[in-house]
């Protein structure tokens, strides 16, 4: 399942499966034509031709210079009543291009993953990232429905889905059920109409308010499923499109919450190879006993916590996914090399910490008076929303707490098996979707959409957010895909790899896209 916790690094959004990175930074998780026939969905609500965005300041701040944002009036509900159910406002944002007019090619929408991050706050971190694109686009992103400044959902400030292990079945369903119902009243009339399916509905009116006859789009991670969404939906309408850390398309979130712990399993073991040729690796050169230590080190602080900054108490669960966080960029693997010596050294998490501790509260920031308010729990609360909507797959709502209990019993074995670190954190995401209703079958049933264009896949070998796996498997969903196998490690690989970046860039801007699979090196 995608991952709850955020954590801001150089400008970009990250956490344990809420797949975000571009930039230096991160949350996450965790996507030639047949007949789209195969693959029925309602039509698309058709509304009036949008004239366009009014464009003026940005309601947060600090933002690049030029930056302007403005709202999009959407459907509350795509289906065939239209606006019956009422209407939202979507936050926009773009950067106009800085090449002289005759250049321009147009606008270029953005996702930088999630789901339940934020387009505009991401974009206006780290924009230098798109430099090159920024001559000849204007780079828009948005805040999708249910996340940030677009009627943003909440459950009261509660934990929506992951977790430590329950104290027991019967507890558990309580709390599930509980947070539920809290997300449903706390969260107003958006809640039923999140999801993947929605969103990209939403894009094809952005598109349409931008003047757009075709959709260019660049997506990160999460993106990636938003962009081969809205490909199904409208091949047609779909231009150049690249989609960088490529997320599942058909797998339900149990099979995605097991791979997510072998791919982050694979990210530490590949940082354990390097930290064995470092002088002063604190787990020294058996790369089989440093996995036991870290292990270790886990359960030791699950049994007994820590205490850092603030108070905070500091347990393994911590320590894993501060080490998950650390994975997505070779960037942070000295830091994560000093942080666990510091830990297992001094007993000092400061280190763990800083890469992804305990949740805080955000720091204040400036924002224009009448600014939507953001609850600070909206990232959590729109992805495990978003994630479940997007899977049809659900457990009994009214099971027992002896079948759930033996449901996760049968798991347990299989998750510990492909990671005694992640696994346990990403067995309790299986019960994330549990009792809610039934999501959208579309997605899964993605076959080779008829009249696709070409689309540009990335797939990183050492993801440990959307593996390697994933790209292969939505190349064959899409179809008419040609990709880019990068052999390094982290999540996504445009920020990391100059040759990556090439293929994107010259596809984006020239059109030019070769065929087969094309491979980049690591250690760039």
């Amino acid at each position: 399942m995608h991952r709850s916790r955020s954590r801001s690094r150089s400008g970009c959004r990250s956490a344990t499966r809420a797949r975000t990175r571009i930039g230096a930074g991160v949350v996450g998780t965790a996507l030639a034509g047949a007949l789209l026939a195969a693959v029925p969905g309602p039509a698309p609500a058709r509304t009036p031709a949008r004239t366009g965005i009014q464009w003026g300041a940005c309601p947060e701040k600090p933002v690049p210079a030029g930056m302007r944002c403005g709202t999009l009036t959407v459907p509350i509900d795509h289906g065939g009543n239209g606006r019956t159910k009422g209407t939202l406002r979507i936050a926009v944002a773009k950067l106009p291009a800085t090449a002289p007019g005759g250049k321009r090619l147009g606008s270029l929408v953005m996702n930088f993953g999630g789901p339940g991050a934020p387009g505009i706050s991401t974009l206006a971190a780290d924009p230098n990232a798109f430099a090159e694109l920024n001559k000849r686009y204007d780079l828009v992103t948005f805040d999708p429905r249910g996340v940030g400044r677009s009627a943003p959902v909440t459950c009261g400030g509660g934990a929506p889905g992951g977790g430590a292990a329950p104290a027991g079945p019967a507890a558990q369903l309580a709390a599930l059920r509980a947070v539920a119902k809290r997300c449903a009243l706390d969260s107003g009339p958006v809640l039923p109409y999140v999801g993947t399916v929605s969103v990209a509905r939403d894009m094809d009116l952005l598109r349409e308010a931008l003047g757009e006859e075709k959709l260019d789009f660049l997506g990160f991670s999460y993106g990636t499923r938003l962009g081969a969404v809205y490909a199904a939906l409208f091949p047609r309408r779909t231009g150049r499109m690249a989609l960088d850390g490529v997320d599942t398309l058909t797998e339900p979130l149990g099979e995605q919450a097991l791979l997510s712990a072998v791919g982050q399993q694979r990210a530490l073991d590949n940082f354990l190879v390097w930290c064995a040729h470092r002088q002063d690796c604190v787990y020294g050169t058996n790369t089989r006993t440093a996995k036991e230590k870290v292990q270790a080190l886990v359960t030791r602080l699950d049994a007994a916590p820590l205490t850092g900054e603030g108070g905070l108490r500091f347990t393994g669960q911590d320590v894993a996914d501060a080490i998950g966080i650390a994975l997505y960029s070779q960037k942070w693997w000295p830091d994560l090399a000093d942080a666990l010596a510091l830990v297992e050294r001094n007993g000092d998490p400061v280190g763990l910490m800083q890469l992804g501790g305990p949740d805080e509260p955000p720091p204040p920031r400036e924002e224009a008076a009448g600014a939507v308010a953001v609850p600070a729990d909206n990232a959590a609360a729109a992805l495990v929303a978003v994630n479940c909507a997007d899977d049809p797959d659900r457990g009994d709502a009214k099971a027992s707490p002896a079948a759930v209990a033996q449901e996760l019993g049968e798991l347990q074995p299989v998750f510990l098996a492909a990671s005694p670190i992640f696994g346990p954190r990403q067995l309790m995401t299986v019960l994330a979707c549990y009792g809610r209703p039934a999501g959208t079958d579309f997605i899964r049933r993605i076959d080779r959409p008829a009249g696709i264009p070409r689309i540009l896949l990335v797939g990183t070998r050492g993801d440990p957010a959307t593996p390697y796996e994933w790209t292969e498997e939505t190349a064959k969903r899409l179809g008419n895909t040609v990709v880019v196998d990068y052999k390094g490690d982290g999540h996504t690989g445009y920020a990391a790899s100059r040759c990556v970046q090439g293929y994107v860039d010259h596809f984006l801007i020239d059109g030019r896209l070769p065929s087969g699979t094309r491979s980049c090196p690591a250690g760039e």
